[in-house]
């Protein structure tokens, strides 16, 4: 792929820490070239510290746009100048939108994930109940779609009982579903009987994202089992713990890959006002994966 730029080439940013492990610029710049756009997106690793003068750089380099992702997705929010409803209801901002120098913070977290479920899973959130694992960034962003998508019940799981409580709350003040809230520990009774029941499984702590042994879930041998299915927002490895583990007991799995697809689709659609060229970035995600796992 060869990039040709002059002075009116649009520059686009990933900002993370470390963001040595992203596929998303591989998929942006794939995605301009596909459309025809003058434009380029490129990583930076700016430190926690550093934020608010990388954030100070987009308005004085006239950076168009930026995606964010951890560990500054909820502190990046005090130097923007506005949110979406999205990213405020998310309480994080994976998207940045320079206009001229005014910066706003959109979340397609949400959006791009329930995308995944439907299009490249087959799954109706509106089908089933789920159980979701961790109480971060992510899940609450998965909770939250999967609630404002009719999801019949949602089942939240963590180390931290209080954290996981305050998402609960914060979901149910929002929407008006119930969520319910079990502490991460083997042999949980009633964990296992709601489980049991789940038509979704969603894991969004970073087990299994080293590629190493696999972390004890609090479930019962046999879950994520037939009929279900069981979704790791980790998408390197490509194969993780959690989806071997459904695998193996005959459950449907996916890797966050079909999420980040999504979601940047959907940054790429608000930073430009062109369709996204799904194919072009799916194609380009697919070469890092492979490349991945074969090195």
């Amino acid at each position: 792929m060869i990039f040709i730029f002059d002075g009116k080439t649009k520059v686009y940013s990933l900002l993370g820490y470390p963001v040595e492990h992203s596929f998303s610029p591989a998929m942006q710049n794939a995605a301009f070239e596909a459309a025809g756009l003058n434009c380029v997106y490129v990583p930076f690793s700016p430190r926690p510290e550093e934020l608010k003068a990388a954030i100070a750089g987009i308005r004085a380099l006239g950076i168009a746009g930026a995606n964010v992702t951890v560990p500054h997705k909820e502190t990046v929010i005090p130097f923007l100048d506005g949110l979406t409803e999205a990213a405020a209801a998310y309480g994080a901002v994976n998207t940045i939108i320079n206009r001229g120098g005014r910066l706003t913070g959109h979340n397609t977290d949400g959006a791009g994930f329930i995308q995944a479920l439907k299009e490249d899973c087959g799954f109706d959130p509106a089908g089933g109940t789920a159980m979701v694992f961790g109480a971060g960034g992510s899940a609450r962003a998965v909770v939250l779609a999967l609630a404002r998508s009719g999801c019949p019940g949602v089942a939240l799981v963590n180390r931290s009982i209080a954290k996981a409580e305050k998402i609960a709350g914060f979901i149910r003040d929002a929407t008006g579903v119930q969520v319910e809230v079990f502490e991460w520990e083997s042999g949980n009774k009633e964990l296992a009987v709601w489980a049991q029941k789940a038509a979704l499984m969603v894991n969004c702590t970073s087990i299994g994202m080293s590629g190493g042994a696999e972390a004890v879930f609090p479930l019962p041998d046999e879950l994520p089992g037939s009929g279900q299915l069981a979704y790791d927002v980790v998408y390197n490895p490509p194969h993780t713990a959690f989806m071997q583990r459904a695998e193996r007991n005959g459950a449907a799995s996916a890797n966050g890959l079909s999420m980040l697809l999504r979601q940047g689709a959907l940054s790429f659609e608000f930073w430009t006002g062109v369709t996204a060229p799904l194919e072009a970035m799916r194609g380009a995600l697919a070469l890092m994966e492979k490349g991945r796992t074969s090195s």
